[in-house]
């Protein structure tokens, strides 16, 4: 039997039909025209009714991957910072609308759970999964299951705390790693080196304007050996190499999986992710660990929402 899977971001839902084996049958995305809980749920529904029309099949359940902090087992997304939410009981707004049981997880765990079964984590049980886009996320899977923790926000990597009192997140918290090294923020302490006129290679680069910063763009001034820049830069991909290999010693996984935009478009930051966990991982926690890209890219929280609803 088929079921939907949904990727709720903080621009777009994206809508999928997926059969038992996590292969997808049809597709819809739908830009956020605004981002209250009634405005997004009825985007969903929109999503969600174009791609189950294309399937042309019956769905019998819902799963929703959700960049936020999630009561465990409620559907209530505690703290969803692209949307601005707080406490808002999402999958009781979408059984509601959609007449069919809901499943919502954080985004990661829905990522994390397809790559398990039909990406990058085939065949094994223990996986670290790490994307850095927008933001940091992260999630566990041990002994084949999803680690979601007594309240349900096991896995929140990007919100370790790296500098006590540091950069406000978007979490509301300060000195949260996503502060630091999640895309939004780098594009924030950028604009900020823009702005104090104390960085030449970035203000070269984008010709002055802002808008045109992006971690690529940081990752490019600070190789050119702009000081600004560079210590920025080189911030970011200590403590995100830091966390990781910390996590790698911690979990034991068998594969460390590494996936999002910045990690895929800054292959500096990605290089020196690997680089950490070679040298602050444990000895025995490294043997026999495989690092792998994602592989299913922007379909793994569909996938994964999915099959977590099966």
């Amino acid at each position: 039997m088929a079921t939907l899977g949904i990727d709720l971001g903080g621009t777009f839902a994206r809508a999928a039909v997926v059969d038992e084996a996590g292969k997808m049958l049809a597709s819809a995305k739908v830009a956020l025209a605004e981002r209250s809980p009634s405005s997004v749920v009825e985007t969903i529904a929109e999503a969600a009714s174009a791609a189950v029309r294309s399937a042309g099949v019956i769905v019998d359940a819902c799963g929703v991957g959700a960049a936020a902090q999630i009561h465990k087992d409620s559907g209530v997304l505690s703290v969803a910072p692209n949307l601005g939410w707080r406490n808002v009981p999402l999958g009781q707004l979408l059984t509601d609308r959609l007449g069919q049981p809901v499943k919502v997880v954080n985004d990661l765990s829905a990522a994390a759970w397809g790559e398990l079964h039909v990406g990058a984590g085939r065949g094994a049980q223990d996986l670290l999964v790490v994307f850095v886009g927008s933001g940091v996320g992260s999630a566990i899977i041990s002994g084949g299951r999803l680690l979601d923790g007594a309240g349900g926000v096991a896995g929140e990597l990007g919100h370790i705390k790296v500098v006590p009192g540091g950069r406000r997140c978007g979490c509301g918290e300060q000195g949260c790693l996503e502060a630091y090294t999640g895309g939004h923020n780098l594009i924030a302490q950028a604009r900020e080196l823009l702005e104090a006129g104390v960085s030449p290679a970035l203000a070269h680069l984008v010709g002055g304007d802002g808008m045109k910063l992006t971690p690529v763009v940081l990752e490019q001034a600070a190789e050119a050996g702009d000081a600004a820049a560079r210590e920025v830069y080189e911030r970011a991909a200590q403590f995100l190499a830091l966390a990781v290999a910390n996590q790698v010693t911690v979990l034991n996984p068998a594969r460390l999986i590494l996936g999002g935009g910045v990690l895929n478009h800054c292959p500096g930051i990605r290089r020196r992710v690997l680089e950490g966990v070679r040298a602050w991982a444990s000895q025995t926690s490294r043997e026999g660990l495989l690092i792998a890209d994602a592989e299913l890219g922007d379909d793994s929280g569909l996938i994964g929402a999915a099959l977590l609803a099966a």
